[in-house]
């Protein structure tokens, strides 16, 4: 592994409107958006105020691919850091990027990256197509999530080759790349696309478990050039989880009508050989 690369608004009362259906979005005059019409691009893209788990308020950028079938998120957090989130359909893989800015006077550089995959069951997300066609009637509104989901916590005992990993997912080489030499995954979901047909050199181990266990945490070690058992969490403010169904007198069967909305945290614990490596970690 590398060191680290270079690289008081008020809650909003009225609740998200997000309709699905092109013609009640022209009724409602509800603006259509990037690569929404017929004829135009794959690509849309929904910009929305989100509110932090913490309290704060960031901008959070939606970007829907019909065509890859595939969808990312990114949102800035108060502290600089940058958390990006990419789902792609066709190949069950989803990819949780995060660029920490360092800590210049602690001899940090300007940024560190680190990348989580793990395996996309496709009931956690809309679908792609879903997505591309979401817009909202109050561009100014500050949204919270209208279900938290539980955390999700990940013991990441793989690393993921950045040269071989477009086998995996063709999005991966461009999201990951700051983070090269810091891609990690699971080994219960390498099992999976093992199966699937991806080759094993696509994919490294990490010291076993066993190993892993005897090491501290990082928050537990002094010296900054040994190994320990990092820990990064970080959380989805804002996401569209589950397509919501209407039923209408002359419909004989329920329409797709709106979206619900999710929050979710996940905490990564993963092998670095220096702790230098992980210097956010201060918890025992």
């Amino acid at each position: 592994m590398r060191p680290p690369g270079r690289g008081g608004v008020p809650p909003a009362s009225p609740a998200l409107l997000l309709l699905l259906l092109p013609g009640l979005m022209q009724l409602l005059g509800a603006p259509r958006g990037v690569g929404a019409g017929p004829g135009a691009g794959a690509l849309s893209e929904l910009r929305v105020r989100v509110r932090l788990p913490d309290g704060q308020v960031t901008e959070e950028s939606l970007q829907a691919d019909s065509d890859a079938d595939s969808i990312s998120l990114e949102l800035r957090k108060p502290d600089g850091t940058l958390i990006s989130f990419t789902a792609d359909f066709k190949k069950d893989v989803k990819i949780f990027r995060a660029l920490i800015l360092g800590e210049l006077e602690k001899g940090q550089s300007q940024f560190q990256a680190l990348c989580f995959v793990t395996r996309l069951h496709h009931n956690e997300i809309i679908p792609s197509e879903a997505m591309a066609k979401l817009r909202q009637k109050n561009p100014r509104a500050v949204r919270q999530a209208e279900e938290v989901r539980g955390l999700e916590q990940m013991h990441m005992d793989i690393t993921v080759n950045f040269s071989q990993g477009g086998l995996l997912s063709p999005h991966l080489r461009n999201v990951c790349a700051e983070a090269a030499d810091a891609i990690y995954t699971r080994q219960e979901d390498v099992r999976f696309w093992l199966e699937q047909g991806v080759d094993s050199f696509v994919f490294e181990a990490l010291p076993k478990a066993s190993e892993q266990m005897l090491l501290p945490r990082c928050g537990q070690v002094g010296d900054r050039g040994k190994p320990c058992v990092c820990r990064y969490g970080l959380s989805l403010a804002w996401y569209p989880c589950m397509l919501k169904y209407c039923h209408g007198r002359d419909r004989p069967t329920p329409y797709k009508c709106g979206i619900r909305s999710c929050q979710k945290s996940y905490s990564f614990d993963f092998y670095v050989p220096q702790r230098q490596l992980c210097l956010w970690d201060e918890d025992p």
